[in-house]
């Protein structure tokens, strides 16, 4: 009897494990041995956008059934537990890792972590992509990028800005743009999005950079204020919402990404044949029509994808993790 998992809205960790399920059946990955079962390791607990990609995925793939599959949440250490256990586990094709953008922060911020971004895995796939908006609360006498950044250099060390947790994306994008903009705002970190989200709205808070998919139902009952996406060109799902780019914060680009490893030494036709796999439900364009109503884009393509965007994110965050002196210890 096979042993799968239902999907939930938990995160996206489980709606790949559908995704896996669904295609390794027709796929041929686990020829050899039909019967074992794949275990996909989730490192941390699911976040809203990963949130929306699983439930994307799922609804698609939800009916489908292939080999036993395990979702195995190794959560805690910001992802680092989960991550050092799929690092460890032999490359035989039957473990897969799920990470999302603080794969590659963690090596900045932890004194030590147990993987090595580069080295301990084989990239598989680049899953998909979502912006974050700076908001403000509508008190902030502020309209456009520019006069936020003004009314911050006013008032150096007054402005509190929230984050979900300490070395979140979130946390990352405020101190480069404090960075490239010269504000000095203080951060309050909290436990998770929606806390930081209502004191936004409630004014204790004054900015946060937000997944843009949630900023928008805010905005339109004018709880918050958007001011820029963080991304390069505009999203489909703000049009009229200017990039930070544009407004004259130079080359500013922040999204929040999803990814698929194996651990190193997995065998290159088996890690070709999971990319296919994938690709050919990221493909879809019913998932692409979902995905773009909530603001993520699905992405595919070869694994050079994705470890292109790994190397260039590792030296990127951290020049920014040094200039900002953030560490966890």
């Amino acid at each position: 009897m096979m042993s799968v998992r239902k999907i939930t809205r938990r995160g996206v960790g489980k709606g790949i494990a559908t995704l896996a399920l669904a295609g390794l059946a027709t796929s041929g990955v686990d020829a050899q041995q039909p019967g074992r079962p794949i275990t996909i390791i989730v490192p941390y607990s699911p976040g809203t956008g990963i949130d929306i990609l699983a439930r994307a995925l799922g609804a698609e793939l939800s009916q489908k059934r292939g080999n036993p599959i395990v979702v195995d949440n190794k959560t805690g250490a910001s992802g680092n537990i989960g991550t050092g256990v799929a690092a460890r586990t032999p490359p035989d094709g039957h473990t897969l890792l799920m990470i999302a953008k603080v794969f590659v922060v963690n090596p900045s911020v932890f004194k030590t972590v147990p993987y090595d971004p580069i080295n301990s895995f084989a990239p598989v796939i680049k899953l998909a992509t979502g912006s974050i908006v700076l908001a403000v609360h509508p008190l902030i006498p502020a309209a456009t990028t520019q006069a936020f950044i003004e009314y911050g250099k006013a008032r150096p060390g007054q402005i509190n800005y929230g984050s979900p947790g300490f070395a979140t994306p979130h946390h990352l994008a405020t101190e480069l743009f404090k960075q490239a903009t010269g504000t000095d705002l203080v951060h309050v970190p909290y436990k998770g999005t929606s806390n930081a989200l209502s004191d936004l709205v409630g004014n204790h808070v004054s900015a946060m950079f937000i997944p843009t998919h949630v900023a928008l139902p805010l905005a339109l009952e004018n709880q918050i204020r958007l001011l820029g996406v963080a991304s390069l060109e505009r999203v489909p799902a703000a049009p009229d919402v200017p990039t930070l780019h544009e407004q004259g914060v130079s080359g500013f680009d922040v999204d929040l990404w999803f990814g698929l490893l194996a651990p190193t030494g997995t065998p290159p036709e088996v890690v070709t044949r999971y990319n296919q796999v994938f690709n050919k439900f990221l493909g879809s364009p019913r998932i692409v029509a979902e995905l773009g109503k909530q603001g993520l884009i699905a992405a595919g393509g070869p694994p050079e994808v994705l470890r292109d965007l790994i190397a260039h994110d590792l030296e990127k965050w951290a020049k920014i993790i040094r200039a900002a002196g953030i560490t966890a210890e």
